[in-house]
């Protein structure tokens, strides 16, 4: 039998472990990427037990692992740094067996791409879906417009087309055109990363936290080399920065008056390097998530609210989940409809719970705000993992084969 060809859209973490993980099944792997290197956009990521586990299978759990402050604290705190509620990574790998590690995307990236053939992934490559193939008809495969290594116009045909083209996926319009666009969940998101250098003694490096004030959060979150990877998120309209070109400024008017170290962190970030991105989150369970040989993945098909930190995660479950049905001698139909059974429910779930998280935080009103910090302040002295409950059937699940 000829070796089976796949065609993945997009370089990003979902896009490159579905190709490792397909790769080592057997198929001949090419990796389409818009960009004109694997830099990707963005800074931290958060891979929870399940992300690991998944990653257990391709060989890279260790390595992502080998990231992790084992002796990490979280802590859940007002604006004006009185501590509601307290965690660690112990206490995530007694409930779900591993830590949270907290990692730069591009590291996580380079992890994967080093585990490709040479060959694999083609930059400067935007692709665009010309034919979903059919799985039935072995002379019906799908084609797939980009651009060639001379730079012109090139047509590929595969077995299988994986698109992991982000949340603005071109390849979703084109299999469901009726389907709904994801929607904006309510706020902006900024991020930013900080230099080891810079980053010196302006936060404990063994303590991460998450401030919720009114309309919006902060996070500060230390990664294993001394950088310092900071986020937040506030309740406004969608559609453009309105500090021109340093967003900084709107930042350190919504948070600069916050605890330390958050106002140490503004002023140490470079402004062309802080990041802002409206949170849009799926609309609406699409029918499905696959059509003819094409496969949806990540952000493509269920994008959601940053709030759990399982937007990365369950990118990797699906890639992983893919390829182990998508063996050697699967038949492709089969294995396309088992991947939608299994991925689509599980991933919508995901995807509703961090939206009632992210809605929490768009909270205006100081009664409002008191009244959720005091809830939580209560619950965190009675159970005293509070902040990790919200991962509760979502980090202690296991990929397919698990012993």
């Amino acid at each position: 039998m000829p070796q089976r060809t796949a065609l993945v859209i997009g370089g990003g973490i979902g896009g490159l472990t579905a190709a490792v993980a397909l790769d080592r099944r057997g198929w001949r792997v090419t990796v389409l990427e818009r960009a004109a290197a694997l830099e990707p956009v963005g800074a931290g990521i958060g891979l929870a037990p399940n992300a690991q586990r998944a990653l257990d299978t391709l060989d890279v759990g260790d390595a992502v692992r080998a990231m992790a402050s084992w002796q990490l604290a979280g802590e859940i705190r007002r604006p004006d740094g009185r501590l509601l509620a307290r965690t660690d990574n112990a206490a995530a790998v007694r409930r779900y067996g591993g830590p949270v590690v907290l990692a730069h995307r591009a590291d996580v990236i380079a992890l994967l791409a080093a585990r490709l053939p040479g060959d694999a992934v083609r930059t400067g490559a935007p692709a665009a879906l010309v034919d979903p193939g059919d799985p039935l008809r072995e002379d019906r495969p799908a084609r797939v417009r980009t651009t060639g290594p001379d730079g012109a116009p090139q047509e590929l045909t595969a077995d299988l087309v994986v698109a992991a083209d982000g949340i603005r996926s071109a390849t979703r319009r084109a299999l469901f055109p009726a389907h709904p666009a994801p929607r904006y969940a309510g706020f902006t998101a900024w991020r930013f990363v900080v230099s080891a250098a810079d980053a010196a003694g302006l936060a404990d490096p063994g303590t991460a936290h998450e401030t919720w004030g009114p309309g919006g959060l902060w996070g500060t979150l230390p990664l294993h080399d001394g950088r310092i990877y900071a986020y937040a998120t506030a309740a406004v309209p969608p559609g453009g920065d309105r500090a021109g070109g340093d967003r900084r400024v709107e930042l350190q008017r919504r948070f600069g008056h916050w605890h330390r170290p958050v106002p140490q962190l503004l002023a140490a970030a470079d402004p062309a390097a802080v990041l802002r991105n409206d949170v849009y989150a799926a609309a609406a369970p699409p029918p499905a998530f696959h059509r003819g040989r094409v496969a949806l993945l990540g952000d493509a098909v269920h994008p959601m609210t940053p709030n759990l930190g399982q937007g990365g995660c369950q990118a990797v479950e699906d890639a992983v989940v893919l390829a182990h049905e998508a063996g050697p001698d699967a038949p492709l139909a089969a294995a396309l409809a088992a991947y939608t059974r299994q991925r689509l429910p599980r991933t919508m779930a995901v995807v509703r719970r961090s939206g009632r998280i992210g809605r929490l935080s768009t909270w205006r009103s100081r009664p409002a705000c008191a009244l959720r910090g005091a809830l939580v302040a209560a619950t965190a002295r009675l159970a005293p993992d509070l902040a990790l409950r919200g991962l509760d059937g979502i980090a202690d699940w296991q990929p397919p084969g698990a012993p």
